[in-house]
C-alpha cells in the first residue's frame, strides 16, 4: 500500500474534523477512556518499541537528557493513560459561552469556543506527548497529525497504533489521529506550507526545531520556547525557602523546559547562602558554573562564561550569578531569559510586587519552584506545550487553548 502524501493525510484529518466538532462530551470521554485501556492492554508491544528506539539511540550517542526524554517505562505508561482519563473527566471546553449581551437592536451576541479544526505537533524525543497531545486534541474536538523525532518513530507508532484501535472500536474516524512517518524533510516542509488544510501548528523540542516551524512555516503557529529559567534570591529571602527551591527547580528534573538553569543570588545574602547551597547541588552531581563574585565565596566551581548566561542545559549544570540587588537582577532575566518561567524568593511584598510585574514571562513565581510550570500541575489534565508567546495562549495549554470561537448572531428580522 502506498504511504499517504501529507497533504492527503490532512484532508482525512479535515474530515475526521467534522465528526469531532459535532461530537458530544459524551462519545469523546468514550474514545478517550479506551485509548487508555487499549494502552496498557498493548503494553509490551510499545515497552518492546521503546526498547529499540532507545537502543539505536544510545548507539548514535544520543545525550543522555534525550535518552531520559526517550525512555518509556511501564510505570510511565501507567502516567500516559492516567493522563488520558484525567483528559476525560476534564469539562468539555467546545460550544462554551465565552460572553453574551444583546444590541439595542435586538440581537443577541455570543462568543462561543469552537475547535481550530485540524492540528499539527512536530515534536523530539518524547513518547508521552503522543499521548498526551492526541487526547487534548480529541477533546477539544480537533483531529491532529503527529510528527515525532526519528529517534523515536518505532515508540510512537506503537502508541499511535493502541490509540488508532481504540478509535476503530469506538466507531469513531481513525484518520482522527495520524502519524507522519515520512523521514524525509520535505515532509515536514510541506505539513508548514499546507494553510488551509491544516489549522494549527504547535512545535515541541529544541530551540533549532522551534525557530525553523516559526520562520518558515505558512500555517500559524504557537511558539513553545526554550526555557532558560532563573530563580533569584532576593537580600530579604527566607534561605532555607531559597535553598530547597533551589534544590527542587534544578535537580528534581533537569531535562524539562522548566528547570531552573540560572540562579541569581543578592550580594548581600550570598556569603550566608552560596556555601551551603553549592555544597548541596555537588552531592547531587550537579556542575556549578559561577561568577568572578560567587567563585570568591565558593572557589572549587567552575568559571561561568557569557554563553553560560543564555544556555538551556537541560542537565545537572547550572549558572550562578551574584547581583547587586533587585534591579540587576531583573536586567539580566531581561537580556537572558526566554520569557518562560522566573521565580524570586523573598519575604519583601514590594519586592515581589515589582518583580511580577516587570518580569516578562509566561509564568512569574513569588517563593515556589518555576517546576510547576505545567498542564498536570496546573490543573489542565495534561499539556500540549508551554508557550513563550504573547498572541491567543500564553504558559500551560490545555483544553482551552485549544479551541478558537466564533460569534453566533441571533435576531429576528433585523436588516442594517
Amino acid at each position: 500500500m502506498d504511504r499517504l502524501s501529507v497533504k492527503d493525510m490532512a484532508i482525512r484529518a479535515r474530515s475526521a474534523s467534522k465528526y469531532l466538532a459535532g461530537a458530544g462530551q459524551e462519545a469523546k470521554n468514550r474514545v478517550l477512556e479506551l485509548m487508555a485501556e487499549s494502552l496498557l492492554e498493548r503494553a509490551n508491544d510499545v515497552l518492546e518499541a521503546n526498547g529499540r528506539d532507545v537502543e539505536k539511540a544510545t548507539l548514535a550517542g544520543l545525550p543522555s537528557a534525550m535518552l531520559k526524554r526517550l525512555t518509556v517505562t511501564q510505570a510511565k505508561l501507567e502516567s500516559m493513560a492516567n493522563g488520558i482519563r484525567k483528559v476525560a473527566a476534564l469539562p468539555d471546553p467546545v460550544g462554551k459561552v465565552l460572553e453574551s449581551w444583546e444590541r439595542p437592536n435586538g440581537l443577541k451576541i455570543q462568543k462561543v469556543s469552537v475547535p481550530f479544526g485540524v492540528i499539527g505537533i512536530i515534536y523530539e524525543s518524547r513518547p508521552d506527548v503522543t499521548a498526551d497531545a492526541t487526547a487534548l486534541c480529541l477533546k477539544s474536538g480537533n483531529a491532529v497529525i503527529l510528527r515525532g523525532g526519528t529517534e523515536s518513530i518505532e515508540s510512537n507508532l506503537a502508541i499511535v497504533g493502541a490509540l488508532g484501535a481504540a478509535l476503530a472500536k469506538a466507531g469513531a474516524p481513525v484518520d482522527c489521529v495520524q502519524y507522519l512517518v515520512d523521514p524525509d524533510r520535505s515532509a515536514v516542509k510541506e505539513m508548514l506550507h499546507l494553510s488551509g488544510y491544516i489549522d494549527l501548528l504547535i512545535p515541541r523540542g529544541g530551540a533549532n526545531l522551534i525557530k525553523t516551524v516559526v520562520q518558515d512555516s505558512t500555517v500559524p503557529v504557537i511558539e513553545t520556547g526554550t526555557g532558560n529559567c532563573h530563580v533569584y534570591v532576593h537580600e530579604k529571602a527566607d534561605l532555607s525557602m531559597a535553598l530547597d527551591i533551589a534544590i527542587n527547580a534544578k535537580c528534581s528534573n533537569p531535562a524539562v523546559c522548566n528547570a531552573m538553569e540560572t540562579l541569581l543570588v543578592d550580594r548581600a545574602v550570598a556569603r550566608d547562602f552560596l556555601p551551603g547551597l553549592v555544597s548541596s547541588l555537588k552531592e547531587r552531581g550537579v556542575e556549578v558554573r559561577g561568577c568572578s563574585e560567587t567563585r570568591a565565596i565558593v572557589p572549587d566551581v567552575q568559571p561561568a562564561t557569557e554563553d553560560d548566561w543564555a544556555t538551556e542545559y537541560l542537565d545537572l549544570t547550572l549558572a550562578v550569578k551574584v547581583v547587586g540587588g533587585l534591579d540587576e537582577a531583573l536586567d539580566h532575566i531581561s537580556k537572558y531569559g526566554t520569557m518562560h518561567s522566573e521565580a524570586i524568593v523573598t519575604t519583601d511584598e514590594a519586592a515581589a510586587a515589582r518583580f511580577r510585574s516587570s518580569v516578562d514571562a509566561a509564568c512569574v513565581y513569588v517563593n515556589a519552584s518555576t517546576r510547576f510550570t505545567d498542564g498536570f500541575e496546573f490543573g489542565f489534565g495534561a499539556e500540549i506545550g508551554i508557550s513563550t508567546q504573547k498572541l491567543h495562549a500564553r504558559g500551560p495549554m490545555g483544553l482551552r487553548e485549544l479551541n478558537t470561537y466564533k460569534y453566533v448572531v441571533t435576531g429576528n428580522g433585523q436588516i442594517r
